[in-house]
């Protein structure tokens, strides 16, 4: 980190804080780990005795993934069970701080700004096994693994994350991003070591401001921005693109320029009618922000199910109403669903693919063998304990709750687990509560983030600050303190 930037940050920071009226404990608070803490998932209330909730029990504990929230746990598991066996199976060389492609993709990180060597974080003591694991199965109390054969445990940790499915939208394939006007933010392979969605995507920036250039508003260029009907990693990310490239149009980005925005006609093609499920947070988003860019329409309940890359044509199932017939009993009218294809041309388009389970856990006994979760990871909402196999836990992006698919959630599911597996292996009664905790750090134009915390009540503000208020101070810690944090304290257990 540039000292002098950081330098500068505080002083502008302490300068925001004493405007906002905060306490000098408040204060402190934002300016130390705090704030970092806050965008990664406030402190929650458990986390202050589980460091000390250990056990001395032996058994050996197997955790399937090497992503933050296999890394995370290995590391508590690691100080909270002295004399386990723990052992983490996971292909991954490299650890990709995956938040950090939104950064990217805005021309503000590089590749190698969110790459380290997974060595480098996996835990001492931790035996680590480079391999994947193709089947589960759970009732001989064994996964399967593609080179190494079968692999007992004790005790199971589901760390799998989730897959990308660019091929459920009929002519799509990874392939395309970077070309033919097609970008998404989200293509990654840490496998590979490649983050490659991030940097294509600033390339987008770039392509989509040089053909506004040489627009106008009576002949704009059409730019479309999609989300699917899937539960998806982050589900601000497709907003944070929309927002983030309009404003590079404004000339608000590293590109500068003058502002040529409105000869961008964006579509935001997303299912249901609404940007935000929060009430408070909805509301800034409609009144505040889409009005300001001035040059977004949302095209609600619009989902990409086909491109045509040659042609530039995309294709969505448009889900609408209509009104039927009078219920004389009911005393209205019958709503009739209807569907119909609509074929929108772009010379612009982000596309948010489909996610899905990994293969492995959704074609297991361990996933929901039925309902809208089919296939992610069956486990208590509240334990993070499987519904069926009690010696078996998750954490992260696969687990089938209704909320928590970031990282800020991860890091709430890490103590949550931490409490549980022990008192599991205490043959105790599991008292940790996962809350629903998510935050997102929506990031409304250059330099303003709305800190979006919520868990399964509602809204979850950290802190005595209008949480639906976009905000400088949260852009500086996101964009200079949440790294390195999440590096040295998350990634090690310790927050």
């Amino acid at each position: 980190m540039d000292k002098k930037k950081l330098s500068h940050s505080e002083e502008v920071l302490r300068e925001l804080l004493k405007s906002e009226g905060l306490s000098r404990r408040d204060a402190l608070k934002l300016m130390g780990v705090g704030a970092s803490a806050t965008m990664l998932g406030s402190t929650p209330a458990s986390a202050a005795t589980d460091l000390n909730a250990g056990t001395d029990k032996k058994a050996k504990i197997v955790i399937v993934g090497g992503g933050a929230g296999g890394i995370m746990a290995a590391a508590r598991l690691r100080r909270a069970a002295s004399n386990a066996e723990i052992v983490l199976i996971a292909p991954n060389e490299i650890h990709l701080y995956q938040p950090g492609q939104v950064f990217m993709a805005a021309g503000l990180y590089t590749e190698d700004d969110i790459k380290k060597k997974n060595a480098d974080l996996m835990p001492s003591g931790v035996k680590w096994i480079k391999d994947s694991v193709t089947e589960f199965n759970p009732d001989s109390n064994k996964v399967v693994t593609a080179k190494h054969g079968e692999i007992g445990y004790d005790f199971l940790v589901v760390a799998t994350g989730l897959q990308y499915d660019y091929e459920r939208i009929e002519g799509m394939t990874p392939d395309l991003v970077g070309q033919k006007g097609i970008s998404s933010v989200y293509l990654n392979n840490p496998v590979a070591g490649t983050a490659k969605g991030g940097t294509a995507t600033w390339e987008w920036f770039k392509k989509l401001r040089a053909a506004a250039e040489k627009a106008s508003p009576e002949n704009p260029v059409n730019a479309i921005y999609t989300q699917p009907d899937t539960p998806i990693k982050c589900g601000g990310a497709p907003q944070k693109i929309l927002y983030l490239s309009d404003d590079a149009l404004r000339g608000n980005s590293p590109l500068g320029g003058k502002d040529v925005h409105m000869n961008v006609k964006s579509s935001f093609c997303k299912k249901g009618a609404k940007l935000f499920g929060i009430p408070s947070y909805n509301k800034t988003l409609v009144d505040e922000i889409t009005p300001m860019y001035g040059n977004i329409t949302d095209k609600w309940n619009h989902v990409l199910r086909k491109i045509d890359a040659d042609k530039k044509v995309a294709t969505f199932e448009h889900t609408y109403s209509v009104k039927g017939k009078w219920d004389p009993d009911l005393e209205e009218y019958d709503e009739i669903k209807k569907t119909e294809s609509v074929e929108m041309p772009y010379d612009f388009i982000h596309v948010v693919p489909p996610m899905k389970p990994v293969d492995a856990v959704a074609n297991s006994p361990l996933g929901w063998q039925k309902g809208t979760g089919k296939g992610w990871l069956e486990v208590d909402k509240y334990t993070l304990q499987h519904r069926r196999y009690k010696n078996i836990f998750g954490i992260g992006d696969i687990l089938g709750i209704p909320k928590g698919k970031t990282g800020g959630s991860a890091r709430h599911h890490g103590p949550v687990l931490q409490d549980n597996l022990v008192a599991a292996m205490e043959g105790k009664e599991l008292t940790a509560k996962f809350d629903g905790y998510t935050v997102c750090p929506l990031k409304t134009q250059y330099g303003k983030i709305m800190l979006a915390e919520f868990n399964y009540d509602g809204p979850a503000p950290s802190f005595p600050l209008d949480p639906s208020k976009p905000r400088w101070i949260w852009w500086v810690f996101d964009l200079y303190m949440l790294k390195p944090m999440y590096w040295q304290l998350m990634m090690r257990g310790l927050m």
